[in-house]
């Protein structure tokens, strides 16, 4: 049970406000995104700008640290989209915070810039988390900065497509020694992905498969039935519930 961007459905999205919940609602694991700073910083935020989750407007690499530790992350936030006067008052965190204030708990990081890998790499290692972080990205540039460490790592896009060719060509070992887990859709620009295949030949890797974003609790049922080893949700509680069920 790993929480999507903190939990974003209970709390605002990549803020420590949101994991704190998200633990206490009986996460097993946090998934956040990371990007650099003007000043470079690694700062966990979704998106290049700041306008769509804080009060403020810009790109963040073009922010300082303090900066971005200015604005209001909670300030769009409403756990009830139609009351938009329930917000909560949170700023953007770094990943050192993250890393200081879970000390025991895994921790699924998007790197959504290539430039933030060094130093979210040398971060990792100066808090000793290598044992319970696993880095993925859409970029395999970003992921490439992770190999020869003990930093567990996914694939990025490029790689799924290796993978799924040595899988079709009969290769005896498809998944590549370096990758740790794979973290998917369920679908990919509106097509669904062969998830039972995929989680499949993980299994047999013995490796898990990971699928994003799952909010209801008959698709979460369905991707544990085709293999699914973690869910990623923005809605721990509700997932939760289901697994136990």
């Amino acid at each position: 049970m790993i929480a999507h961007r903190g939990g974003r459905a209970r709390a605002p999205e990549n803020t420590l406000e949101a994991m704190r919940l998200a633990i206490a609602d009986g996460a097993d694991g946090l998934e956040f995104d990371v990007r650099l700073s003007a000043d470079g910083e690694v700062v966990v935020i979704h998106d290049p700008r700041v306008d769509r989750t804080t009060d403020g407007t810009g790109a963040v690499e073009r922010m300082t640290i303090a900066k971005l530790r200015s604005l209001d992350a909670g300030f769009r936030f409403s756990a009830r989209p139609v009351d938009r006067a329930t917000t909560i008052k949170a700023r953007i965190p770094t990943l050192e915070e993250v890393l200081r204030g879970f000390p025991a708990i895994p921790l699924l990081i998007e790197i959504k810039d290539p430039l933030a890998a060094t130093a979210t790499r040398r971060l990792i290692e100066k808090h000793g988390a290598e044992d319970r972080c696993l880095v993925d990205s859409f970029s395999s540039t970003a992921l490439k900065v992770f190999r020869e460490s003990r930093i567990a790592r996914g694939t990025g896009r490029s790689e799924i497509v290796k993978l799924l060719a040595r899988s079709l060509r009969g290769a005896p070992s498809p998944v590549p020694g370096d990758v740790s887990a794979l973290s998917i859709p369920r679908t990919y620009y509106g097509l669904p992905l062969p998830i039972r295949y995929l989680a499949g030949i993980m299994r047999s890797a013995r490796k898990p498969t990971h699928i994003w974003t799952v909010n209801h609790p008959d698709e979460a049922r369905e991707m544990w039935g085709l293999g699914a080893s973690g869910i990623i949700t923005d809605d721990v509680p509700v997932i939760l519930a289901a697994r136990s069920t």
